[in-house]
């Protein structure tokens, strides 16, 4: 081997090879590790609604590890993504010195009992909000569909002149619904059946409880042929 140029040149170039790159990784690592180059500036690309700048400097910051080139985008991001109302984030470095970061807020849609929001994709989330909103009473993971039916629900009352205010569905997968007006409507079981249920009640409102003098409170309208009705006059 020492007596053949070919094979000492190739051996020669793979030592160099081996030094170049063992030498990059250092260098990459002194640099990453330098005080050089600090992250100084976090950008906003759309104006904020509920999350405030503070907050956003805060989370962010707490996830920038070393300077521009050490800073972990997806740690920034997943850092955001844990505020209250932020329901995406993006994150991106920009030479030399700072982070661009988009957000997608949560639009509350309706509470969740008393723990949280819903927004209007239908996801959960841990905000707080002073808005009149409508509340969802349901076992947990039914978020989407709650949202979903609410809206069906909310349409087929429509022609009452009333506003749905709280949906809930129990354990037994039973559907119930209240009014502004104070009428609470029992529905039932089976999503569908319920909905077929609420349309004739609404179809025959004028021509029955719509003609009543009395303010309703509670109707039963889980019986195939008709519907009970309870009013608070009569049940002191």
């Amino acid at each position: 081997m020492w007596d053949n140029p070919r094979l000492l040149n190739m051996a020669a170039g793979a030592l160099v090879g081996i030094a170049v790159f063992v030498f990059a990784i250092v260098g990459v690592a002194l640099l990453a590790r330098s005080p050089l180059f600090p992250v100084t500036v976090i950008e906003l690309t759309h104006p904020l609604g509920r999350t405030t700048r503070a907050e956003i400097e805060s989370a962010a910051r707490a996830h920038i590890r070393g300077n521009f080139f050490a800073v972990s985008p997806d740690e920034v991001r997943a850092g955001l993504e844990a505020l209250p109302w932020v329901r995406r984030a993006s994150v991106r470095r920009v030479w030399p010195d700072r982070l661009e970061v988009s957000l997608e807020e949560h639009v509350a849609f309706a509470r969740w009992g008393d723990q949280g929001l819903v927004n209007t994709y239908g996801e959960r989330f841990n905000g707080a909000s002073d808005a009149h909103l409508p509340v969802f009473f349901a076992p947990a993971g039914t978020e989407r569909e709650m949202t979903q039916r609410y809206l069906r629900f909310a349409q087929a009352v429509a022609p009452l002149g009333a506003k749905l205010e709280r949906v809930v569905l129990s354990e037994r997968r039973a559907w119930q619904l209240r009014l502004d007006s104070g009428l609470q409507l029992m529905l039932g079981r089976d999503a569908d059946g319920a909905e077929a249920r609420l349309a004739r009640f609404v179809d025959a409102y004028p021509a029955t409880l719509g003609r009543i003098a009395r303010r309703h409170e509670y109707v039963d309208l889980r019986y195939p042929n008709g519907f009970a009705l309870r009013v608070p006059e009569l049940h002191g």
